[in-house]
């Protein structure tokens, strides 16, 4: 690792001075606040407080069972979701709407021949019951459920079964996919979203306050929003490549009173990346000859680099449907994965840091900012946040604060550091052996076929076999 990472740095003074050499107009807290403070501050959305301005990112654990109910490795991480101390839980994990959309052979799913209502119901429970572990009432506590489908990267079983919305020849290159290879038909993505709306139902049944229609990461309805050279009634102009999204949205609310709707969308993307044979260093694909006129996000002119006119229409469009929580996100861990989740370690089929690992954080910082500055009035989850590290918490009340954004996501450090919002609120000193350090090894696991966790730092996942079969892997890494 040539870049200094933020948890070398001890002071918050030494810190500000390297965030700000990334970008002048970062910052970050002195002191925290605390539960006195910005990110102790509730927030109202219809007639529901939010308590506090943490929210826990979905967290799959590649744990669930073949038939795609949770493991007691899923009962477990639901559980410390609840205990964490943050009052917003964004969809728990990601609830693939049919068997072919799974990415992944351990995640959930709705599954006919299953009792998934009473699942869903036992994972609702474990957010309910680690709450009440840390004194903590469930009234001002809002809980979701995320649905997707995994569209071109689907991976029900070992190996990938693409099913893809639209052609995009820098994504079929990557991962191999011909150009002859068929697309799903206008009647099957009406199918698949009918599912959404069954398993929204199922979440509604049980008690789960939201549900995330998931438009992020190269996955299925995230990949319908740049469809552009799809033919037919759901690709080529914005309001078409939107339809089936709205189409979603209008079923659940008719078929689920009451039950509100957010989504995670991916809102900048750049062109792939790929390491470099030498270096293995990550590097943009070569992009040559006419513009680059696929995905969302993306400035055809120069892919590297994000355009954010239509992702800015369509936080437009889902404010006109009613749809107040979003939770941004920016690029997809299977293609830009420094982007999307900045670290100071790849992951074993990643690549080296292109460059200063805190710069792909202010990315995120800087594309929330401009998103909240063109809608106020929606209620915007920040991502990108575990790489700060020891400071994490320091910028996360600055952008609070600030009114950057409204609250802040977590994803990896509650994998290493479950407690961290509520020590924070309490004003408890940082637990510095349990900061996510970006090790990566929670997808080296299952890239590699095991499940996910946090290996390094988590005493659970260090009594594993997997612990030392994941050793061996990152050995053999090594010396090659």
């Amino acid at each position: 690792m040539k870049f200094t990472s933020p948890g070398q740095h001890k002071s918050v003074e030494a810190f500000r001075a390297h965030l700000q050499s990334i970008d002048p107009k970062l910052d970050c807290a002195s002191e925290l606040s605390g539960a006195e403070g910005p990110l102790g501050a509730p927030c109202t959305i219809g007639d529901k407080t939010i308590g506090n301005r943490f929210a826990i990112h979905p967290m799959e654990g590649w744990d669930g069972t073949a038939r795609g109910l949770p493991s007691d490795h899923t009962l477990r991480r639901w559980r410390r979701f609840g205990s964490s101390g943050a009052k917003l839980i964004w969809g728990g994990e990601a609830f693939a709407v049919q068997e072919d959309g799974r990415a992944n052979a351990g995640q959930l799913y709705l599954n006919p021949r299953a009792d998934v209502k009473g699942a869903l119901d036992r994972l609702l429970g474990e957010i309910f019951e680690g709450h009440a572990e840390i004194g903590e009432k469930p009234d001002d506590l809002l809980v979701g459920l995320q649905l997707t489908h995994s569209g071109r990267f689907s991976r029900p079983g070992h190996l990938f079964k693409p099913r893809i919305a639209g052609h995009n020849p820098a994504l079929d290159k990557k991962f191999g996919i011909p150009a002859d290879f068929p697309i799903l038909t206008d009647g099957e993505l009406e199918a698949i979203g009918e599912n959404y709306v069954a398993a929204a139902k199922l979440a509604w049944q049980v008690g789960f306050e939201f549900v995330d229609v998931k438009a992020c990461h190269g996955y299925l309805m995230h990949e319908l929003l740049g469809a552009k050279s799809r033919p037919g009634p759901y690709g080529g102009r914005f309001e078409n490549r939107t339809k089936l999204f709205r189409r979603v949205v209008d079923d659940i609310r008719a078929t689920c009173p009451g039950l509100s709707i957010g989504v995670r969308v991916s809102i900048a993307d750049v062109i792939p990346f790929t390491a470099n044979p030498r270096t293995g260093v990550g590097e943009p694909i070569e992009w040559k000859g006419e513009p680059f006129d696929h995905g969302f996000g993306i400035d055809a002119d120069d892919p590297t680099t994000f355009d954010l006119e239509e992702p800015l229409t369509f936080l437009g469009f889902l404010r006109d449907l009613g749809i107040e929580l979003v939770n941004l996100s920016i690029g997809s861990p299977y293609y830009c994965p420094h982007l999307q989740r900045p670290a100071a370690y790849p992951p074993s089929d990643g690549y080296l840091p292109p460059h200063d690992p805190l710069a792909d954080v202010a990315e995120h910082l800087l594309v929330t900012r401009a998103c909240k500055a063109a809608f106020p009035e929606l209620l915007l989850v920040g991502s990108g946040y575990t790489y700060l590290q020891d400071w994490l918490a320091h910028v996360a009340e600055y952008e609070v604060g600030a009114k950057h954004v409204d609250f802040v996501g977590l994803g990896r450090m509650t994998l290493s550091y479950p407690s961290f919002p509520h020590d924070v609120l309490s004003g408890k000193p940082l637990q510095r052996k349990g900061v996510c350090r970006t090790f990566s090894d929670c997808t080296t696991a299952p890239r590699n076929g095991m499940i996910s966790g946090c290996y390094p730092l988590d005493v659970y996942y260090r009594a594993l076999p997997e612990y030392v079969q994941l050793q061996d892997i990152k050995k053999a890494r090594r010396r090659q």
